[in-house]
């Protein structure tokens, strides 16, 4: 038998809301519009780049959100390739979770909004590349809370939904734990608050993070 947890990053296995936030206002910014506040960057955290801006900007039409979305991603590079960017550390305890699951035999993955190239920077910037078995992004996906990429894991890595667990910090990815009918494990340290993972589907709610071993492994 096949386990397999999947883990969203932004949120759940680091925070990076410090770059997000600064991204996505010059983004703005560089288009002439007024940023949105720094909370409501926040929660569109987890979606991919055009879904995240018709979220922040509901009125303007697709060839403004494709382009903002596109700013981003610019205002980003940007910022990495000048050393801008700002750390974005892992959850403390985080790096336990996963050499413990590891060690328990559970294969490991990411499903995240970040892009193929801003996942493994951060994998690599950790140390914990090799760990995870199975990495899908918003590059080759549909936004969350589609079900794509979660079920593209759960094939990747040989595990059926009944032995694999989505760990998530916002809505979406509860949503998506849902759609794809695996257990539901939401984290309180993230960008969405617990209500809102419950509400969205979650089983459980880890609100520190030595409870999620046992939440992540509870049948």
């Amino acid at each position: 038998m096949t386990r397999l947890a999947v883990f969203d990053c932004d949120g759940t296995l680091v925070d990076s809301q410090a770059n997000i936030c600064v991204a996505c206002e010059r983004a703005f910014e560089g288009a002439g519009l007024i940023p949105p506040p720094r909370a409501s960057i926040r929660r569109i955290v987890g979606l991919s780049l055009v879904e995240a801006m018709q979220v922040l900007l509901p009125e303007a039409d697709e060839a403004l959100h494709r382009s903002l979305a596109s700013d981003y991603k610019g205002a980003f590079h940007a910022m990495r390739a000048s050393g801008e960017l700002a750390d974005e550390p892992l959850f403390e305890g985080i790096a336990e979770v996963i050499e413990t699951l590891a060690d328990d035999g559970w294969m490991l993955g990411v499903a995240t909004g970040k892009s193929d190239r801003g996942l493994a920077h951060i994998l690599a910037a950790h140390g914990i590349t090799d760990r995870f078995v199975t990495l899908q992004t918003a590059d080759r996906h549909p936004s969350k809370p589609d079900p794509a990429m979660l079920l593209a894991a759960i094939a990747e890595a040989g595990a059926s939904a009944e032995t694999t667990a989505m760990i998530g910090d916002t809505s979406f990815d509860m949503a998506m734990a849902r759609a794809a009918r695996v257990r539901a494990v939401g984290v309180a340290w993230g960008y969405h608050a617990v209500h809102e993972l419950s509400d969205a589907g979650a089983d459980v709610v880890a609100t520190a993070v030595p409870d999620l071993l046992r939440m992540v492994a509870r049948p």
